[in-house]
């Protein structure tokens, strides 16, 4: 885990393989707001592929978070296709030759801590760049 994700006490992760149905196993809290890591695993091997984020910070310090939260976002949020993961991951991951994904997530945005989702997005982003030279493999751009 990078450091700067050290400091979300709220967090969570779980697996996910083409067999199981996202809605089930995820278990992302809802109304809430923050960053998740998706890495694909292949025996011993863990590799980031993806990162993602939502709920906004407003002018006026508050947050505004979509319904769903964390848990929406992961499930629902498209990506591939114009359709929700739930239906887009398992798709890919047999494309891709993926068994399991790991999800964790991070709340970013609470009582207890104010982290803009986006910008902490961007920090793993950016310091899987400087590593890497390039974006994680499901991260179309950021």
């Amino acid at each position: 885990m990078s450091k700067e994700l050290k400091k979300f006490k709220v967090s969570n992760s779980f697996t996910f393989t083409i067999e199981d149905s996202l809605e089930q196993v995820c278990n992302a809290p809802e109304g809430s707001a923050g960053i998740f890591v998706v890495y694909a695993i292949e025996g011993d091997a863990k590799e980031l592929i993806m990162v993602g984020s939502t709920g906004t910070v407003q002018n006026d310090g508050t947050l505004k978070s979509k319904n769903g939260g964390l848990y929406d976002k992961i499930v629902n949020g498209h990506q591939f296709a114009k359709t929700g993961r739930k239906y887009s991951w398992p798709a890919q991951m047999k494309l891709e030759g993926i068994d399991t994904l790991e999800v964790v997530w991070y709340e970013t945005f609470n009582a207890d801590v104010k982290a803009i989702p986006t910008a902490v997005e961007g920090q793993v982003l950016q310091n899987f760049l400087d590593e890497n030279a390039k974006l994680p493999r499901w991260n179309v751009a950021f």
